[in-house]
């Protein structure tokens, strides 16, 4: 089916399943403990292995040698494989380094050897006997240090890593009032529950893993790419993914070298990373550094407005996109937005939750606040007075690009919908700002100081390529098939709600079967683009399902209504079931987005709004209220798009208050990687959170009229916090997380 022009009145619009609260029909499996994760798995093979990571003890350097002796005598042991005895090994695109290392070391933890045996503690105690000779070079692990190295990549997100309109450095220099500040944010981890995990084996030339991986097709070309074997050799399936956050996007060593182990033991075999290795083997999100410069007129209008972010990564790797937002959130006709990467020996930087907006709202939304200030405007209404409903800057263009108002000048492009100002506006309504003292550290409850913050939300809502397969069985029963994953997100009750929608059925009628390259390739849960996308595909296959219904009972498929399991036309009604009574009606199809997305920009909006205290004395930071707005188009199901924004949120706060990796800048490794050191939120430290969803739906974002929400609920949510924790005590920490001892030194004037 292709997408290429709005959506108008369809069997979606009826309302009776699809935007209610449905309860996840996968939450019985996940609070008994019966959804078959990866690792969990021992249903499908016999006699499984157990495999143990050695993970590199240097940063970066060459392997002299390694002595694995004494793990190869050691009780229980199979086999032990390295990069010497894999076999020639290829590497796919979305791998910045090899995942198996050997001779060169390119980031501590890199994987440099697997040991298989009878158990995990027997694979793990012998693990502890391979001895690696390393040969250590200098590495360059500090941002800072490496910032005035960086250079310009050559993209951000398929977009110009610079972009220029009109005379940004003229209208900063001229402008009233100005707002020039650096912010920091850490690298983090995706600190999910479940670890990367895979069982494999081997059938023959044939190779099956279960594994935890958001983007099946993805995972499978990659996985066979870099083992050399055709791609219809390899079947990965993962129906149940214990969150993911990005860091199960793409291939991982877990897979790849329960593979190879597999392979050498002559049995299945199951690796999971251990969690030092989830922090240093695979991916986080790279820390920045971003100066933002915003010039206003006095009445608040922005004349100029400027974002540079910095960043690192390896060799060949990708730069964060903090820019992105700044983009498209505000007018102003001077602007400038430049990305730099600077090489890091650093574990591999890549997506984590809204990867770009995450941490470009963490200064850019700060900065607005700050420059609200200075104006003395509210800093929300500021924010609706530099609206804009067509793109600023489209992110295409080079430096050279013509400025604004010149011949040949990049032509507006607007936004599909666009409801900022009234997020921003129901929000405040509903969280009493009215009542917030503009002045800082004035409001004071026993020894609490009190403060409510404010940011605006964008999130970029793409659409992707998805397909699905349906069935009709003579039960009346219908199937759904889709390599489409559920990373807790509601991936399974979204698309049986879909398919009960417009096959008229009852949900309880409808079976989801997610998660297996051997199903058609769906979008994938991903850049907050799975949920419109891949109920879009379904949405598509039961149109064609409808038909050959429609066909086969002899109606017109145009004009043939479902509802209540029965097919109707006219005065005649015929049980759904009955078509199907010669056999089963199966149908298949693919949603191909059209040129919508082009001629406007597709794009989810919100406010977030919070409530700090703040102890006078120690500086203790608690959230107390949070508020957010969403405007994503139809929302397909309340109830998990809700538990999606609160879960983004508090994230948000983890982000703002605690979540950092150090680095020891010395070795090159992530220090506290654990879920000891590293902090993450717990139930105490999260308020209740309301959650908005604006009335809205959007026919030229999908057939659903529905956009991704998920990725949305953490943009801004720190900067929210941060300028609460100003709003109530009058000190300004622009680097994050915002901790105690950052913000003690200038309490004491408090």
């Amino acid at each position: 089916m292709k997408f290429d022009t709005p959506a108008t009145v369809n069997p979606i619009d009826q309302l009776k399943i699809i935007g209610k609260p449905v309860n996840r029909i996968d939450g019985l499996l996940k609070t008994t403990g019966t959804a078959p994760y990866a690792y969990e798995r021992h249903d499908v093979t016999q006699h499984c292995a157990y495999g143990y990571v050695v993970g590199a003890a240097i940063a970066k350097g060459r392997i002299r040698n390694i002595d694995l002796a004494q793990a190869q005598r050691a009780p229980g042991v199979i086999t032990i494989v390295t990069a010497t005895t894999a076999g020639k090994l290829g590497q796919g695109k979305m791998n910045t380094v090899p995942l198996l290392a050997g001779p060169q070391v390119a980031h501590y933890h890199q994987a440099v050897a697997l040991v298989v045996a009878e158990t995990f503690e027997q694979a793990r105690a012998a693990a502890h006997l391979v001895r690696v000779n390393y040969e250590r070079t200098d590495g360059v692990y500090d941002l800072a240090a490496a910032k005035d190295s960086a250079t310009r990549p050559d993209s951000i997100n398929g977009d110009a890593p610079d972009t220029a309109i009109g005379d940004f450095n003229g209208a900063f220099a001229a402008a009233p009032v100005k707002m020039d500040a650096m912010y920091t944010t850490p690298d983090q981890t995706h600190a999910m529950m479940e670890p990367h995990a895979t069982l494999a084996a081997w059938k023959g030339d044939e190779l099956t893993v279960w594994t935890a991986n958001q983007m099946i097709a993805w995972g499978q070309s990659e996985l066979a790419a870099t083992l050399g074997i055709p791609k219809n050799k390899v079947r990965l399936v993962s129906p149940f993914i214990g969150g993911g956050f990005g860091g199960k996007l793409f291939l991982r060593a877990d897979a790849l070298l329960a593979a190879l182990g597999a392979r050498a033991a002559g049995r299945p075999v199951k690796v999971a990373l251990q969690r030092p290795l989830m922090a240093n083997n695979t991916t986080h999100r790279p820390a920045t550094i971003q100066r933002v410069r915003i010039g206003a007129t006095a009445d608040g209008r922005i004349t100029a407005i400027g974002h540079e972010s910095w960043s690192g990564d390896q060799p060949k790797g990708s730069a964060d996109s903090a820019v992105d937002q700044t983009r498209r959130l505000y007018a102003g006709v001077h602007r400038m937005t430049a990305t730099r990467l600077a090489v890091l020996d650093l574990p591999e930087a890549n997506a984590m939750r809204a990867p770009g907006e995450a941490t470009g709202h963490m200064a850019l939304e700060v900065a607005m606040d700050e420059l609200a200030e200075k104006l003395r405007i509210d800093p929300v209404e500021l924010r609706i007075l530099n609206d804009t409903q067509v793109v600023p800057d489209l992110g295409k263009k080079d430096p050279a690009q013509k400025k604004a108002g010149e011949e040949g000048a990049q032509p507006p492009k607007p936004f599909s919908r666009r409801e900022l100002v009234q997020c921003l506006r129901t929000g405040a309504e509903r969280f009493g700002w009215k009542d917030r003292n503009a002045e800082p550290a004035k409001r004071r409850e026993g020894r609490w100081l009190v403060g409510l913050g404010v940011a605006a939300a964008y999130r970029g809502a793409p659409v992707e390529k998805s397909a699905a397969r349906v069935r009709l069985d003579a039960t009346g029963l219908i199937t759904v098939e889709t390599d489409m994953t559920d990373i807790g997100t509601g991936s399974y009750t979204i698309i049986a709600q879909t398919a009960a929608e417009m096959m008229g059925v009852p949900l309880d009628r409808v079976r989801v079967r997610l998660g297996d390259s051997d199903f058609p390739v769906s979008a994938g849960s991903g850049g907050q683009w799975g949920a419109a996308s891949s109920t879009s595909g379904v949405y598509a296959a039961c149109v064609k399902l409808r038909e050959a219904i429609a066909r086969q009972l002899g109606m017109d498929a145009a004009t043939a209504q479902f509802s209540d399991g029965q097919v109707h036309q006219g005065d005649r009604r015929v049980p759904l079931a009955q078509a199907a009574s010669d056999g089963d009606i199966t149908a298949e199809d693919t949603i191909e987005f059209g040129v919508l997305d082009k001629k406007t920009q597709q794009s989810t909006f919100g406010a977030h709004f919070v409530e700090v205290a703040v102890d006078a004395y120690t500086a203790e930071i608690r959230v107390r209220r949070m508020l957010a707005v969403c405007a994503a188009g139809r929302i397909l199901n309340p109830k998990s798009a809700r538990s999606q924004v609160i879960g983004a949120m508090t994230m948000g706060v983890g982000s703002a208050l605690m979540e950092e990796l150090a680095v020891d800048k010395r070795h090159g490794f992530f220090v506290n990687h654990d879920l000891a050191g590293y902090e993450v939120p717990v139930h105490a430290d999260i308020p209740h959170q309301e959650v908005i969803f604006l009335d809205e739906v959007d026919p030229i974002a999908s057939p659903m009229k529905a956009k991704g929400v998920g990725e949305l609920g953490i943009c801004g949510v720190s900067a929210a916090i941060a300028n609460a924790i100003y709003n109530a005590t009058g000190v300004r920490v622009r680097d994050y997380p915002i901790t105690l001892d950052k913000l003690l030194a200038g309490m004491g004037r408090v």
